[in-house]
């Protein structure tokens, strides 16, 4: 894929962001992100790689009865576009709360592939292993777990917590680097 049918998979993205988004300041968010993404494509370019996208399977045109014209990414877009955007998750090191957040899983063996990129993500990501398939993580992260269950597709396998003690919090302020 090139770099220009990654940026309009982007586009595509964000217009389903926005339409997710349950707040005002993420809605905001994802409109200055499409702004931004839409000045840095140059319009012929635009055009041929959309041709491209449609050939692909990732987008299709769907014409409406006043004339204009809808382009949705079809299932296949929105995995490319989930997949770039798990890629930027970051949680940011604000001030600790003094909680702990806890993700755990029991995903079957026949999902091993999905488990193992679970858990691949919330370790990239900053999350220490507790126990096995139980991982800790100071900072408040509710939203972008979600997302990552979500694409993977593990909800009923996934549980996410928050907890005010635990009996290894020196332990894992260490590790943190928390005071």
């Amino acid at each position: 894929m090139t770099p220009a049918q990654k940026k309009i998979i982007i586009l595509l993205f964000r217009g389903l962001e926005f339409g997710y988004a349950y707040t005002p300041q993420r809605q905001w968010r994802a409109l200055k992100g499409l702004a931004r993404d839409w000045r840095k494509i140059n319009q012929e370019e635009l055009r041929k790689e959309i041709r491209n996208l449609y050939r692909s399977k990732a987008i299709k045109r769907q014409e409406n009865e006043d004339g204009s014209i809808t382009i949705t990414l079809t299932e296949k877009g929105k995995l490319r576009a989930l997949n770039y955007h798990l890629d930027k998750i970051k949680i940011e090191d604000n001030d600790w709360d003094g909680k702990w957040r806890i993700v755990a899983f029991d995903i079957p063996e026949k999902l091993k592939g999905g488990r193992d990129a679970l858990r691949e993500k919330i370790k990239k990501i900053g999350f220490y292993e507790l126990q096995k398939s139980v991982w800790v993580f100071p900072y408040n992260c509710k939203n972008e777990i979600d997302f990552i269950i979500e694409f993977f597709n593990m909800r009923k396998y996934v549980r996410f917590g928050t907890l005010d003690f635990i009996d290894n919090e020196l332990h894992l302020k260490k590790i943190f680097k928390l005071k």
